[in-house]
């Protein structure tokens, strides 16, 4: 954990190492100003000597203002360095969080992923700038003015010996019980960023089904539990002041009373008695910086914990040695192919089993979890160029199973081959560059429609843009928006409709070229007349591409070379639709029901 963390200071390790030094410099400075001050009472005040209360104040002056400039300088390398670090690990979190597999995502919630880039990176950012300033300082400074106490006099400095063991104990006790609070402050973050993320993606339904006071209530809970156990861990925090403050006055009773005696007996001076008082302030404000210090690496402990398993989080998916960088056709085949989710799947199948649910997962970090068969002994082939419609019921593994072909997924038993060739000998960008997915619930990001389109290919043309929208049947309702192309999208997409949305992720798939462009039911939200030009426009204009369309409407998937009928991870038909209506009962049954009925067969049990 430790070396993942240092590795992230980069560039700023001179700033990170001329902190301690600058700072070092101003305890130096701080802990020589009250042994002057006793040689300006002692020599000038008492003595009447005008020149030595010159001379020693000029030397205070001197060392307060050098005590100034160290402060400042350490104060603006600790900034840089500490914000730097910060920086670099929201980068390294965020690099490493692209590279994951789906499979490294399924363990993480995107609540418990947004807590730690933020909450934690702050608590680490933080820790390193108390670590490079405090850490220095307030051992330095104990150190320094228990020397200085034991010079002026030893007797006396039993007294703070005494003092320190008294305070070392009381806030002992209470760091240890703040530690654990602190542990479990940073669980309820995640829950209550689960609970703002959801009702925010999902207030349109929320608002549907007048949920407001549901949710009001879900995000109350969560943030009353944080409440509490801030106000536990605080409320413990809150005793070390009056500890200090104990001990503090303790000590002044016992410098006076003995320092007295001590006068009056000839055997210390009144500067120096005054020097005293300073070093007790001074030792006992270092033990409280040190209590602090111990609290806040305890927090940000945890912190660091979960940031560097982010980063240190290695992908179960990575690209081969001499991979292969050229995909030679779009013939896909499946060669007994089992697959099994090693984390609970919390959405249906469909778009879900590729586009992940936001829903947080925080049981399954770290923790074993049951495995889930999704594919079971899969085996069919499918040549270049052909149009292939997948037909099967909600978990029925559709979406699992095109997941595996761009390697989104590995294969637990079996093998998928893409090109003639296994799609573990692949390069991962050249593979996924030949594999165009378009989900049901796609995601349009922020900026012109013409930049979404790009995200297929960034170098394509506005006329390019055009042409794929034809295909996919999105150019008339783009053409009739006031800005055309240039038209802004909102977060989410919410100012174009569902069937629109779909309309634009198939065109922006269209411009990657690929050999193979997989639909998972990706025109749901389009009307039959619309979804019949797609698939014609499919049909007679790519005519070279292999095209495999997940459907929940028979009415889709009718025209393909052949269809295959999925039913619990098993396929139970790959053939024509005019064959499958005599050889697959299942089949037949679908078809009846949605020529007669609603055209929705979810729910249907043969």
């Amino acid at each position: 954990m430790l070396k993942i963390l240092y590795r992230q200071i980069g560039k700023y390790k001179w700033a990170a190492l001329l902190t301690p030094v600058f700072t070092a410099l101003e305890v130096v400075m701080d802990v020589l100003i009250p042994w002057v001050t006793a040689r300006l009472i002692d020599h000038g005040v008492n003595a009447g000597d005008l020149q030595a209360v010159y001379r020693y104040g000029a030397l205070m002056v001197g060392m307060a203002l050098l005590s100034l400039f160290f402060g400042i300088m350490a104060g603006r390398f600790s900034a840089t360095a500490s914000t730097g670090f910060a920086a670099n690990l929201r980068s390294a979190m965020y690099r490493n969080i692209q590279n994951f597999s789906f499979s490294n995502i399924d363990k993480y919630s995107t609540a418990g992923l947004v807590t730690r880039m933020t909450t934690d990176v702050q608590n680490l950012q933080q820790a390193f700038q108390q670590i490079l300033r405090i850490t220095v300082r307030a051992p330095f400074r104990l150190l320094l003015s228990i020397v200085m106490c034991l010079l002026i006099d030893a007797r006396l400095s039993l007294i703070f010996i005494v003092a320190m063991l008294v305070l070392s104990v009381s806030l002992w006790q209470i760091i240890s019980r703040v530690s654990r609070l602190f542990q479990q402050v940073f669980e309820r973050y995640d829950a209550l960023n689960q609970s703002v993320g959801e009702n925010i993606s999902a207030i349109r339904v929320v608002k549907a089904f007048v949920r407001e006071k549901y949710e009001n209530e879900k995000f109350a809970r969560a943030a009353e539990a944080l409440y509490k156990l801030y106000v536990r861990a605080e409320s413990l925090m809150t005793l070390n002041h009056p500890v200090m403050n104990l001990v503090v006055y303790g000590c002044m009773i016992a410098l006076s009373w003995w320092g007295a005696h001590f006068i009056v007996g000839g055997t210390l001076t009144t500067g120096e008695l005054t020097s005293l008082f300073t070093y007790v302030m001074s030792i006992l404000q270092a033990l409280m910086m040190l209590s602090m210090i111990f609290v806040m690496l305890t927090q940000s402990a945890a912190s660091a914990k979960r940031v560097t398993e982010v980063i240190g989080e290695k992908s179960d998916i990575v690209s081969p040695e001499n991979a292969l960088t050229e995909v030679a056709d779009g013939s896909v085949e499946f060669q007994n192919v089992r697959f099994d989710y090693k984390a609970p799947i919390t959405a249906s199948d469909g778009d879900a089993n590729i586009q992940r649910s936001n829903e947080a997962r925080p049981a399954t970090v770290g923790k074993s979890t049951s495995r889930r068969s999704a594919l079971y002994n899969v085996s069919f082939r499918i040549e270049s160029g052909q149009t292939i419609g997948v037909i099967g019921g909600t978990g029925s593994g559709k979406s699992t199973l095109v997941s595996l072909i761009s390697r989104l997924y590995d294969v637990g038993q079996g093998a998928v081959w893409v090109g003639g060739h296994d799609v573990r000998a692949y390069d991962l960008t050249a593979l996924c560059s030949e594999v165009a997915v378009v989900l049901q619930q796609n995601t349009l990001f922020t900026g012109s429609i013409l930049d979404n389109l790009r995200w297929g290919r960034e170098s394509a043309t506005l006329e390019e843009c055009r042409e794929a929208c034809r295909m996919a049947q999105a150019d008339d309702f783009v053409m009739e928006m006031p800005a055309q192309y240039e038209t802004r999208i909102e977060q989410g997409g919410t100012n174009v409709s569902g069937g629109q949305k779909q309309r634009l992720c198939i065109a922006r798939a269209l411009l990657r070229r690929p050999k193979i462009l997989i639909l998972d039911d990706s025109t749901s939200a389009c009307d039959t007349a619309t979804d019949a030009k797609i698939q014609r426009a499919f049909r007679e204009q790519l005519p070279e591409m292999t095209k495999i369309i997940i459907a929940q409407r028979i009415s889709t998937v009718r025209h393909c070379h052949r269809i295959l009928v999925m039913e619990g991870g098993r396929v139970t038909g790959f053939d024509t639709h005019e064959r499958l209506l005599e050889t697959n009962q299942f089949y037949r049954e679908i078809n009846e029901i949605q020529s007669h009925g609603t055209g929705d067969f979810d729910g249907y049990s043969p």
